[in-house]
């Protein structure tokens, strides 16, 4: 049986996989690959003194998953345990050119042939449901500590943790986030690219019903504006705002941007009132490329493999198909290999090129293509909003991608 609350006293463990990271990527890799019958260990960070949370407070931090993530999570018994009624449906996406000229595109779940387009889910409501998963994970053992050295060899890999506890397995995956130590001690090359931007989020009480549509606005100076719907008549701010605005916004505190996001949502949704006056939060932007996913015994998952512009909302869901794809190499793999042999890796690291490389590519071209304000480029982008809500087949397997579907 799993502990969760283990200690770090000094372990010698020996397991199939190893999975350093405590994230929501980290406990769905855990769960898919001992559904897949391997043994797994976690390595976690030591654990933080237990803060008290306000659970009916609305979580800032949301993400909208698609049906790749919500076919991996159910598929793990994970998506049914998660309070559903903190869950809100994207039925339509609706995203608006500089308000210069004229220019807006136009997504619906109906145009789809999809119940919905993606869902609106808290950080906190996934982590709760991953966390009462793995307690119930009969071969997932959790153990808190840090790790100061990672070792590969022909059969086996090891992490060594500072208290002189040691972890071997056939697989060692990174899914310790953007700035992943597994991925430093594998000497993987990095493209890096700041936006110079953050992205400011909060949480609003809107006037008027947001009919699960979620709004994105396309500036030049003031960055990109997306309000996502919350259930009942609330909606989460994704503000991707240059640095110097993303610190006054901040620093203005949560009703002076209510006021500032009247500009673009009035009309569509009223009054804007915040949730929690005092949480305006903000994080760094960039992009993240790793020349490789892979490395002797080593596979990259989530942001350790990949980090990208939050506009088209998929950063999290680029984690889960990881996920999906790495654990799919593994079960699928010839009976003489082992999990972590170097076929099995390259098979992974295939598989996720294509889909990482378009996501990246289409987030950072359309970033530098709205950051702009040349007034040829300008006009030229807007009429090719206009052009591309109009062709029903380029729109439809925009909506394919966006569904996961491959």
């Amino acid at each position: 049986m799993n502990n969760p609350s283990a200690s770090s006293s000094r372990h010698h463990v020996q397991t199939a996989v190893c999975i350093v990271g405590d994230g929501a990527i980290a406990k769905t890799t855990a769960l898919a690959f001992a559904q897949a019958g391997q043994s797994v260990t976690m390595l976690a960070p030591p654990a933080p003194p237990q803060q008290p949370s306000d659970d009916a407070s609305w979580d800032v931090r949301v993400f909208a998953l698609n049906h790749t993530a919500n076919r991996l999570l159910s598929s793990l018994k994970v998506w049914g345990a998660m309070d559903q009624a903190r869950i809100a449906p994207v039925d339509a996406m609706l995203v608006e050119g500089d308000g210069k000229s004229p220019g807006g595109l136009h997504f619906d779940a109906y145009g789809a042939h999809a119940n919905t387009l993606a869902w609106i889910v808290e950080d906190r409501n996934l982590n709760q449901a991953l966390d009462a998963a793995l307690r119930f994970a009969q071969n997932v053992h959790i153990v808190h500590g840090r790790a100061v050295a990672l070792s590969a060899g022909e059969d086996v890999a090891a992490v060594k943790l500072d208290d002189g506890s040691e972890i071997k397995s056939s697989l060692i995956v990174g899914a310790d986030g953007a700035q992943s130590w597994v991925r430093g001690q594998c000497d993987i090359g990095l493209d890096y690219r700041s936006y110079g931007q953050k992205g400011v989020v909060s949480n609003f009480e809107c006037e008027k019903p947001h009919h699960g549509a979620a709004h994105q606005w396309f500036t030049c100076d003031q960055g990109i504006v997306a309000l996502l719907p919350l259930p009942g008549n609330r909606v989460s701010l994704v503000w991707s705002a240059p640095d110097m605005l993303a610190d006054t916004l901040c620093s203005e505190g949560a009703a002076a941007l209510a006021a500032r996001l009247s500009a673009f949502a009035a009309e569509k949704l009223g009054t804007l009132t915040p949730v929690q006056p005092e949480l305006v939060r903000a994080f760094p932007l960039r992009m993240l490329r790793p020349h490789s996913l892979v490395a002797p015994r080593v596979a990259l998952v989530g942001d350790a493999a990949h980090v990208v512009h939050p506009l088209a909302g998929h950063g999290m869901n680029l984690g889960f198909s990881d996920v999906q794809d790495l654990v799919k190499a593994v079960v699928e793999r010839e009976e003489h290999r082992s999990i972590g042999d170097e076929r099995v890796l390259a098979r992974y690291d295939r598989s996720r090129k294509e889909e990482v490389l378009l996501m990246q590519a289409t987030t950072d071209g359309l970033e530098r293509l709205f950051g702009t304000d040349f007034e040829p480029l300008r006009v030229v982008r807007n009429f090719g909003l206009n052009l591309l809500d109009k062709l029903p087949v380029v729109k439809r397997r925009l909506i394919a991608h966006a569904l996961g579907k491959r």
